[in-house]
């Protein structure tokens, strides 16, 4: 019902569209120059008027109603069954709610059946007044629309204003995603630092990792949270992956951008990157089940002791994931640096090779850089290659043959495990603040390489 909804507010929006550029061509009777604005401009007002009234009443009474209908029900809940525990009361809320809809519960009793019904009649008085809200809403736009359209009238300004207003909506709430997201991060650091007494030292520099042995009454063992061993692994993957990644990508969009014909280019750039299309999942399983045998079975033979499950594995298999990243965006930065450039160097007698070597790449690193750096920020994020192919131990080692884990990895079997959700969140989300400073770190040490190499080719 609520998608039938959305889109019923859409066809009116396009239908308010229609008839707003109409009544305005009518209005001048033919002549567009007897309007101030462009009759389109009537109806992009129109459009967007109802969109935005349709759609924003529509999300605020869903909202509003949703926690409204939620809390009554958990009031009900509660006065039903006060001796469950909160996870008790939302388990059954949850059943309540999959016997209505038809999912499967852990236990059908007398209370579920009663808060299945309430939360049927709560949801369907929902249904029924936000759909009813978001299309009066729009409706009464639509009106207000129509009734002001005249010849004097100023629909450019008032659309392109409108405009802007949503680009800044957009650009503001893009900001106070990403601010709301450190706030947490580092509310959440600030809860685990104070579970381990603030021995900052203990995990930063320690070297074994099991937070969740020894937990007491909330209270970490600082012994037992030293992130080293996931940076190590984190690090050494990074940089094996980039090994393969960065040659491979940056040659094969040089190939590519300066030395490949027409024809070879056609088929050879799309079939690149085909790979960037492919499921993490699926280079996983390719790094289990074929390189990581491949790799045990070669050290055998020349005398090496190599890991089911090692790093060399899971970072071959990521740079091979990270190619066409690497490739396609330096392909797209060699091929916007002036032909011009490269007349000049054949002009002075330098083969095609010096041309690349001295004038094509120095012009175009500031993009290779950052082409690079988006493969770095790629391999530091991934998991399931790692899951599959690198291991969950976190040892402390720098030998690449050996298993060894991530961050990304740690923070997944934190948050996905069967230990309470306040005494797991507070490791994951401090290794996922600590991620987030590297990053950044890494940004702005590549943004100032980036400028400082800029300059001096300028």
């Amino acid at each position: 019902m609520l998608p039938l909804t959305l889109l019923g507010i859409v066809l009116l929006s396009l239908v308010a569209f229609a008839l707003c550029r109409g009544h305005a061509l009518a209005l001048a009777a033919g002549r567009q120059a007897a309007l101030h604005s462009r009759p389109a401009y009537h109806g992009l007002y129109a459009l967007l008027w109802v969109l935005l009234a349709g759609i924003g009443v529509f999300a605020a009474l869903d909202i509003a109603l949703s926690g409204l209908f939620d809390n009554l029900i958990r009031g009900r809940i509660d006065t039903r069954a006060p001796d469950l525990s909160p996870i008790q009361q939302s388990l059954v809320y949850s059943d309540a709610v999959k016997l209505i809809t038809g999912g499967v519960v852990s236990t059908d009793d007398a209370l579920r059946r009663e808060i299945g019904a309430l939360w049927a009649s709560y949801n369907g008085w929902r249904i029924a007044l936000v759909s009813a809200g978001g299309l009066v809403a729009a409706g009464i736009a639509f009106y207000r629309a129509w009734a002001q359209i005249a010849l004097n009238f100023r629909a450019r300004n008032r659309a392109e204003r409108m405009l802007r207003g949503m680009l800044w909506t957009a650009a503001t709430i893009a900001i106070l995603t990403t601010l709301g997201i450190v706030l947490s991060l580092i509310g959440e650091t600030l809860i685990f630092f104070q579970r381990i007494g603030w021995q900052v030292d203990a995990f930063l520099f320690g070297t074994t990792w099991s937070p969740l042995a020894g937990v007491s009454e909330g209270a970490l063992d600082p012994t037992k949270v030293g992130a080293i061993p996931l940076f190590v692994g984190t690090l050494m993957i990074t940089i094996i992956a980039m090994c393969v990644a960065v040659p491979v990508g940056l040659f094969a969009a040089i190939y590519l951008a300066d030395f490949a014909s027409a024809k070879t280019r056609s088929w050879a750039k799309p079939l690149l990157e085909i790979l960037a299309g492919v499921p993490t999942v699926v280079y996983g399983y390719f790094a289990a089940i074929t390189v990581a045998p491949a790799l045990r079975d070669f050290g055998s033979a020349v005398g090496l002791s190599i890991a089911s499950e090692s790093a060399l594995a899971a970072g071959v298999v990521m740079g091979i994931m990270i190619i066409p990243f690497i490739s396609s965006l330096s392909d797209d930065v060699i091929n916007s640096v002036p032909q011009s450039l490269r007349d000049g160097s054949y002009g002075l007698g330098a083969t095609r090779a010096e041309t690349v070597r001295k004038v094509v790449i120095p012009a175009a690193l500031p993009g290779i850089v950052s082409a690079c750096l988006l493969g770095t920020s790629r391999a530091i994020g991934e998991t399931m290659i790692v899951v599959m192919a690198a291991g969950q131990g976190a040892n402390m080692t720098f030998n690449p043959l050996d298993a060894v884990t991530t961050v990304t990895v740690q923070i997944v079997m934190l948050i996905t495990g069967d230990t309470e959700a306040d005494v797991a969140a507070a490791p994951a989300f401090t290794l996922g603040f600590t991620l987030f400073c590297v990053t950044l770190a890494l940004n702005v040490v590549a943004l100032r390489v980036v400028r400082r190499y800029r300059e001096m080719y300028d």
